[in-house]
Formats: structure tokens, C-alpha cells, sequence
């Protein structure tokens, strides 16, 4: 990551587009977990294991058909910190969807990561840069996450 530009995020990639990112359920918090940006799924969607582990108040949302077959969805609201020590975005009380399947990882999609930042894929550097178009960048994890 960039510490030197506070008006972007920086994440190096392999093969995929990994974003760190942490969640917080009251006093509850996930360590940072690697998650897939997704520009074909519409909402961020969770394991079912991790939802658990933040005891989070699911309600039913819907079915959906995925690439790997049809999946039960909750829904449920949490605090999100997308990006690191030095430099992220903190999203509160964010709508989440929860899979009940357990071989996912969590999926990034357009609403809100997409319709937030301005994203771009460097190939060639192996980079993924966001830049927020909504919220602020932190340069230090916010006291209240």
C-alpha cells in the first residue's frame, strides 16, 4: 500500500483482486480477512462461519443462483474497515448479505464497494488502486472500530 498518497488505496495482487478487510459486530471484531473484489455480484456477501463468529442478527433476504448453485442469503448490518493500519475506509452499519454455504470467501460486490470508488486494475504492476468517491480515507484505524 501507498502510505504517501492519502487520496487512494493501493492493494497488490497475484492472480485475483484481494482487498483486506475487517468486520465489526458490537464489541465483536474479525481479524483482516482477504476478500475477492467482485465486480459481478451485486452486494457483499459473507460465509455463514464468519457471521457466526460476529453473532450477527440475520433475517431472511432471498435465494439466489450463483455459479456455484442455488444459495439461501440473511441479511444483516455491521461496521466494515476496508484497507489497513495506515491507510482505510470505514463503512458503518453496512447492509451485508450471509451465504449459507461455508466454501466462499467474502465477495466484494458493486453495492457499495463498486458504486463508492473509482476502480482501477494495473495489470502489468499488479495493483489495484481505489479511490474513494464518498467516504474519507483514514490514516489510522478510526477510534470508534
Amino acid at each position: 500500500m501507498n502510505e504517501n498518497d492519502c487520496s487512494e488505496l493501493i492493494f497488490d495482487f497475484d492472480q485475483y483482486p484481494i482487498v483486506p478487510v475487517t468486520f465489526k459486530n458490537n464489541d465483536k471484531k474479525t481479524p483482516v480477512i482477504e476478500s475477492l473484489l467482485d465486480s459481478g455480484g451485486d452486494f457483499i456477501v459473507m460465509p455463514m462461519p464468519i457471521a457466526m463468529f460476529l453473532g450477527l442478527d440475520l433475517e431472511p433476504a432471498c435465494d439466489v443462483d450463483t455459479a456455484g448453485g442455488t444459495t439461501t442469503l440473511y441479511r444483516a448490518n455491521l461496521d466494515m474497515l476496508i484497507g489497513k493500519q495506515q491507510q482505510c475506509v470505514l463503512y458503518k452499519n453496512q447492509e451485508i448479505h450471509v451465504s449459507c454455504r461455508e466454501d466462499i470467501p467474502v465477495l466484494l460486490g458493486r453495492n457499495p464497494v463498486f458504486h463508492d470508488h473509482e476502480i482501477t486494475f494495473k495489470k502489468q504492476k499488479k495493483q489495484l488502486i481505489m479511490i474513494p468517491s464518498n467516504h474519507q480515507i483514514h490514516q489510522e484505524i478510526p477510534n470508534d472500530f
